[in-house]
């Protein structure tokens, strides 16, 4: 993504804004901030649809809109997505303690959560966590 493509002039801020929590709406947003996913996307969306309806639920679509919700949130922002990824090797690499490191994701976690656009997912009970 080029640095004209950035909201606003802080580098650090979002790639994108946060986009309606509707399927069509992550999907694009998934396409600009990370388009090697979009497949993993499609498939989620795919088995989310069909246990949908094999359960006469909805709650593999809220899960399904939660997870990858959570993922732009994380993903938009370049250095909170990058610090994820180090903090993730450092955890799989098991060459020290991850204590700190496990600490570290859950507040990234939460933080991503926590932004308006997400906030009320999880407050309706549809936190299976990131689709990482």
């Amino acid at each position: 993504m080029s640095p004209e493509e950035v909201h606003g002039s802080d580098l650090n801020g979002p790639l994108i804004a946060m986009p309606e929590l509707t399927p069509d709406a992550l999907r694009a947003a998934v396409a600009r901030i990370a388009p090697s996913r979009v497949p993993a996307l499609t498939q989620h969306l795919f088995e989310a649809a069909t246990n949908a309806q094999q359960t006469q639920s909805l709650a593999p679509l809220r899960a399904f809109v939660h997870s990858w919700a959570v993922f732009v949130a994380i993903e938009r922002h370049p250095v909170r997505a990058a610090r994820l990824r180090e903090l993730e090797r450092i955890v799989d690499a098991g060459e020290q303690d991850p204590a700190a490191a496990i600490a570290e994701i859950r507040g990234i976690l939460e933080a991503a959560e926590a932004e308006p656009d997400c906030a009320h997912l999880s407050a309706a009970g549809t936190s299976p966590g990131a689709n990482r």
